[in-house]
């Protein structure tokens, strides 16, 4: 979701008459995009912030602006410990920084607007992309789920979906600049609601468009998948076979607590549904670690959950607490050496469980996007299958962008390696 406010955020700066400068030191005006879900971002602006104030002394016209979620949840913070910091936009507040910077020339005082708007969804705004595979498409704003550890419904505000039809406008627009994989985005995509339907019309509706090759979705909440999206799914060949599913706890009394809405048997028995939908789908997760009040059984019932659904990969982090959330009032916290244990034993399982997947395509020919040069090897491509598993392979005469089939011939780590296979000509 940054990347994709960053690339609205472009636009608006160059049509203020800014172009895009590789150098900090060469810069007029310095924006940092921010996020406050957890507090090591916090923390990596706030250091990058802090890298910037001899910029300032360089240059007293320099403007240095901090937007976003981090913006918006602790703006008294940053006005008082970065006295340097010009701007503070909220989410909500970006189609003002062409007038703000209009402002600069004549004020110099700190420009702060975090209000949260009922209905900004930057409907007519389209980013401007970087050169590249996938282009990420916002199709609403803001939650109301309210899980009990999470800061955003008080930093992106409540939600709110854009109409299907300037989504469709930007799905065409991104094809004609040479993407052909979108990714719809949204703190909960599939509550998007709007007169003219739903989430699975709008997935049918950009499916259809011509000249996309893949369609992704992300973070879908468990709550709200049904029978109609995955028939969706099933019905179209350019939709990915891959959800991404957070589960972030398996202990019932624990998903309780984070207001998740589901519990332990109700996850498994949709990942099952899943994959009666779905056969070959690729599911990953979202999961947390060492939740106020998590005890040691509850973490075992964890990880019990990834060994039953058996997820092609997992994003796992250390509960961070939030001030603000229901869950930073706890007072049953868990000490830090316990949370990175339980880190540890996790990313331990889900390694293992990750690699058992990925052996079991060994010897399946795969639709690879080339996407890259490989870290390793110039003379190897890395790129995704439809799982969203990256495979490397030896070059030929492939270019990025393409799309290949790729016989899987080794599944390392989290990683397939594969040689191609050209598609014999029909006389």
């Amino acid at each position: 979701m940054n990347v994709y406010d960053s690339e609205l955020v472009s636009t608006l700066l160059e049509k203020s008459g800014y172009t895009e400068c590789k150098d900090l030191r060469d810069a007029d005006a310095i924006f940092l995009n921010t996020c406050s879900i957890r507090e090591k971002a916090e923390d990596t602006v706030n250091n990058r912030l802090t890298n910037f104030k001899h910029l300032k002394r360089k240059n007293p016209n320099l403007i240095i602006g901090v937007l976003g979620c981090m913006a918006q949840n602790l703006k008294n913070d940053l006005l008082e410990s970065k006295p340097w910091v010009d701007v503070i936009l909220g989410p909500d507040s970006y189609r003002r920084l062409p007038e703000i910077l209009d402002e600069r020339k004549n004020n110099l005082d700190h420009l702060v607007d975090t209000r949260l708007s009922r209905f900004e969804v930057y409907e007519d705004m389209f980013p401007n992309r970087r050169d590249g595979i996938n282009a990420w498409i916002s199709i609403s704003r803001g939650c109301d789920k309210f899980c009990t550890f999470c800061i955003v419904p008080f930093t992106r505000g409540r939600e709110r979906s854009r109409l299907i039809a300037g989504i469709i406008s930007e799905t065409k627009q991104a094809v004609a600049d040479g993407f052909q994989e979108i990714t719809l985005l949204g703190q909960n995509v599939n509550s998007f609601r709007t007169p003219e339907g739903d989430f699975p019309d709008l997935l049918k509706a950009v499916a259809a468009v011509k000249g996309v090759s893949r369609v992704r979705y992300t973070s879908p909440h468990p709550q709200d998948i049904d029978d109609r999206l995955l028939q969706v799914m099933k019905d179209h060949e350019n939709i990915c076979n891959h959800i991404h599913l957070p589960l972030q706890a398996g202990s019932d009394r624990i998903l309780k607590r984070m207001n998740r809405t589901y519990s332990q048997k109700e996850f498994l028995n949709l990942a099952e549904k899943i994959r009666l939908y779905l056969p070959d789908c690729a599911i990953s997760t979202d999961i947390i670690v060492g939740f106020p009040g998590e005890t040691e059984e509850d973490f075992l019932q964890t990880l019990n959950v990834i060994r039953q659904v058996g997820f092609d990969s997992a994003f796992m982090f250390k509960y961070s607490s939030r001030p603000g959330t229901k869950a930073a009032e706890y007072t049953d916290q868990i000490p830090e050496d316990i949370k990175q244990s339980r880190l540890e034993r996790l990313i331990e399982l889900q390694k293992n469980v990750s690699l058992i997947a990925n052996q079991k395509q060994i010897g399946n020919i795969l639709q690879v996007i080339v996407e890259k040069e490989s870290k390793k090897s110039t003379r190897q491509w890395a790129g995704r299958t439809e799982g969203n598993c990256w495979v490397v392979f030896d070059k030929g005469n492939e270019q990025i962008n393409d799309i290949i089939n790729i016989k899987i011939t080794d599944a390392r780590g989290i990683t397939l390696f594969g040689e191609r296979i050209y598609e014999e000509v029909q006389v």
